[in-house]
């Protein structure tokens, strides 16, 4: 039996590439995405199914959820991979977007836990993989809030993989470094690509793949003694 695995975010970039990959492992892949023709294109091309959800929307998620149980009867693996963010010093930023950005990047992760976690204790076992950022693990200029937000999710993760695992459940983080994304590019440029590629000791960005590779080992039966774990992905950028 194929393993239910909803991936958030997967439109494009790092989670188009995490649905690609766990479609590759066999799963069946939920690809969910706030953008719904996004979604569908990735669920059609990973041959699994592809939902509407606004993490940021608890109902919407709610909504989605439902729907994946209703069709499959059960949920196996979580990616929480939505973000969103917006570079800016923080003395000049706007609360309202960090209103957003904890909205998606935090509450986003929050709404899907909350909404699938008992579905994987009343079956039996589950595993959840969030992807976090390595700006919630050391800072990054430009990005106080967006640091905040995905230090709170790996705090999260090591929490419910605390209060989970005696249901056969395992929750680990996975932190991007520098990722060559649609997001990225939006936020520095050339410039900032440049200077992050002479900082990076294999001299360059992430690719989505990467990142694809260490949610597969994730959400495998290979890390399945592997609990609360967070990993950076960086190339070397950060060491822990």
């Amino acid at each position: 039996m194929n393993r239910i695995a909803v991936v958030t975010g997967a439109g494009r970039g790092i989670g188009r590439a995490v649905a690609e990959r766990l479609a590759a492992d066999g799963c069946l892949v939920v690809a969910t995405d706030v953008d719904l023709d996004a979604a569908v294109e990735t669920g059609s091309a990973v041959g699994g199914l592809g939902l509407r959800a606004d993490v940021a929307d608890r109902a919407s998620v709610e909504t989605m959820v439902a729907q994946v149980r209703a069709e499959h009867g059960r949920i196996d693996v979580l990616v929480n991979n939505a973000g969103w963010d917006v570079a800016c010093p923080f003395v000049d930023s706007d609360p309202e977007v960090w209103d957003r950005i904890v909205a998606i990047n935090l509450y986003g992760v929050l709404h899907t836990c909350k909404a699938i976690l008992p579905i994987m204790i009343a079956q039996g076992g589950g595993t959840v993989v969030n992807v976090a950022s390595d700006a919630g693990r050391v800072g990054s200029s430009g990005e106080a809030v967006y640091s905040a937000a995905k230090g709170g999710v790996i705090a999260f993760t090591k929490t419910i993989a605390r209060e989970t695992a005696r249901h056969g459940i395992n929750a680990n983080c996975v932190c991007p470094g520098p990722t060559d994304t649609e997001l990225f590019a939006s936020m520095g440029g050339d410039a900032l690509k440049e200077a992050l590629v002479k900082a990076i000791p294999f001299r360059r960005l992430a690719q989505p793949s990467d990142l694809a590779n260490t949610v597969s080992f994730f959400a495998s039966a290979d890390a399945a003694y592997l609990t609360g774990q967070t990993v950076s992905v960086s190339g070397g950028l950060t060491m822990s």
